[in-house]
């Protein structure tokens, strides 16, 4: 059993890492010219935008999620138990969805210049209004949908502090705001550190927001080099830039943190005890801790179901059917696989723990710092030349067409899924085997139970919730992924976000609100969950250092 396990989790490890290392090497392998053409043109300004678009999003994230986190942790004040929950909730939103939405309310025939106006009898060229189209709409749109990452991390993070180290800064006369930032903010960077990443890979990820605002990004570069211009060198090329820069950014963050852990706990843990915030403090506490969620959660839900009331599209009629069943088969296939191979892996690392172990984990985890167009590429570059070199040969030899096996399978787009998501699986897996005294596997054994046995009657019953969880945040991601289902997905096989994009870029908003909804309410649950599942944890952890935060708190 154990060499089969083996086996298995190398495998799935091998599938998930092979997407990075095909487009790696069909960059490298591509004409030079291409590159040089690259480089004098479009790359300049893709590097500029991306980069622009990624600070942006790392100041937003850290200061509204952090900022968040610790009134919500430490304070008391009107409607700070209900914004504890309701500040997370933006995360159910794909940020293309809120991009919709806010377009439909901000740009120049939308309610809010219209009534302006209006009210103000103002012609078209009388005032100035800010362009959402650009590339600081997008970044809002990115902000208001990511912050949660870091509002999750951080709020665990200040939930396992003990007051201790605060109140000694207190104590030497350092009022609230120096005793947070010189002592609290430090302790909990690294987990802030975490969320920030996580932020800014979805940043770089994004295609529908940078997409539909016409912002010219490395993701835009991928998808209008392999379908407008057919150049599918310059595909991997960018690719190969996405895929580095994204790698770098990872490498960085674990490099600065290090070795750091958070001081233990001690067994006399005492918690940041709640101050209570009255009068105007207080009222300012709740509205910055509101206003996210206003913007990101309240507003865009509105937004989209008023715009639906006026699109005359029905979910029952065959061709939403269709729609929801594609997005559906999908998703459980891929959150099926995922989990799967998630617990190969896991159950592999926990059995023969060691720097292979550790190894055959960060492989299978790269794929969270991987945007899906880079995975769609290393898996349509290597599969179309064999699919072709295959129907060659078949036509040699006995006069048959094959066609295209593998490339436009489905199969092939369940793989790329599983590639971008197993980071997310595996840490909710490892989440749940946390729970697991190792003792109980050396008892296990003892009694005769072989690994495979443990794994099934005793592992899998008690980390069952854990196990759906993972099913379930892997199968709202591929709900919401959008890249790689555009590039990947077979003919005539459109999906709900699929079909809210081409809406919407058709600028038929009121009918890209009708998918965009289904693919919200599908989010909202794991969203919920997540938050519950991190309470918990916070709530029972032992005595030691402060987790480490990993990317699997993806949406």
């Amino acid at each position: 059993m154990s060499s089969a396990l083996t086996k298995g989790a190398w495998i799935v490890a091998g599938l998930c890492v092979a997407p990075m290392i095909a487009a790696a090497i069909a960059a490298v392998s591509g004409d030079l010219e291409t590159w040089r053409g690259l480089a004098d043109t479009v790359l300049p300004r893709y590097i500029t935008a991306t980069l622009t678009l990624v600070l942006l999003v790392s100041i937003g994230t850290a200061a509204i999620g952090t900022g968040a986190a610790w009134l919500v942790t430490v304070y008391r004040f009107p409607g700070a138990r209900v914004l504890e929950v309701l500040l997370a909730l933006p995360l159910a939103f794909p940020a293309y969805v809120l991009a919709y939405a806010y377009t439909d309310l901000l740009d120049h025939p939308g309610i809010v210049q219209t009534t302006l106006r209006e009210v103000m009898e103002w012609g078209p060229r009388d005032y100035w209004f800010p362009e959402i189209r650009s590339l600081g709409g997008a970044a809002a749109m990115l902000i208001f949908v990511l912050y949660p990452y870091v509002y999750l991390l951080a709020r665990a993070a200040f939930r396992q502090q003990s007051s201790n180290a605060y109140l000694a800064a207190r104590t030497l006369g350092t009022g609230p705001f120096g005793a947070f930032w010189r002592v609290s903010l430090p302790m909990a960077r690294p987990a802030i550190a975490a969320g920030v990443l996580l932020a800014v890979m979805e940043t770089i990820a994004d295609y529908g927001t940078v997409a539909y605002f016409n912002v010219q990004t490395f993701s835009t570069g991928i998808y209008q080099a392999w379908f407008s211009m057919g150049d599918r060198a310059a595909a991997a090329q960018l690719a190969l830039c996405l895929l580095s820069f994204a790698l770098l950014l990872a490498a960085l963050e674990r490099y600065q943190r290090g070795d750091g852990r958070t001081a233990g706990r001690g067994a006399r843990f005492d918690g940041l005890a709640r101050t209570r915030l009255d009068g105007a403090k207080g009222w300012l506490a709740a509205a910055f801790c509101a206003a996210p969620v206003l913007f990101g959660f309240v507003i865009p839900v509105i937004a989209l179901g008023v715009m639906s009331l006026d699109a005359e599209q029905s979910l029952t009629s065959r061709r939403y059917i269709a729609f929801m069943t594609n997005s559906l088969t999908l998703a459980a296939i891929a959150s099926v696989v995922t989990v799967a191979g998630a617990i190969l892996i896991g159950f592999r690392a926990r059995l023969m723990p060691g720097r292979r172990s550790r190894g055959l984990v960060m492989a299978a985890s790269l794929g969270y710092a991987v945007p899906g167009g880079v995975i769609a590429i290393g898996l349509m570059v290597p599969f179309a030349l064999f699919d072709n070199a295959l129907d060659a040969w078949m036509r040699e030899m006995f006069g048959i067409r094959t066609g295209l096996l593998f490339t436009g399978s489905i199969w092939l787009l369940i793989m790329a899924y599983m590639a971008r998501f197993m980071a997310a699986a595996l840490s909710a897996y490892d989440s749940g085997m946390e729970t697991v005294p190792r003792n109980i596997d050396a008892v296990a054994r003892t009694l005769g139970r072989s690994p495979g046995q443990v794994l099934g009657s005793v592992h899998l019953p008690v980390i069952r919730g854990s196990v759906l969880t993972a099913m379930l945040i892997v199968f709202v991601d591929v709900m919401k992924e959008l890249p790689a289902t555009l590039i990947m997905r077979p003919f005539n096989y459109d999906t709900l976000a699929v079909q809210a994009h081409r809406l919407a870029s058709d600028e038929r908003l009121a009918e890209a609100a009708v998918p965009s909804l289904v693919i919200v309410a599908f989010g909202l649950l794991p969203v919920i969950l997540v938050c519950r599942s991190i309470g918990r944890s916070t709530a029972r952890a032992v005595p030691g250092v402060v987790p480490d935060a990993s990317p699997g708190v993806s949406s």
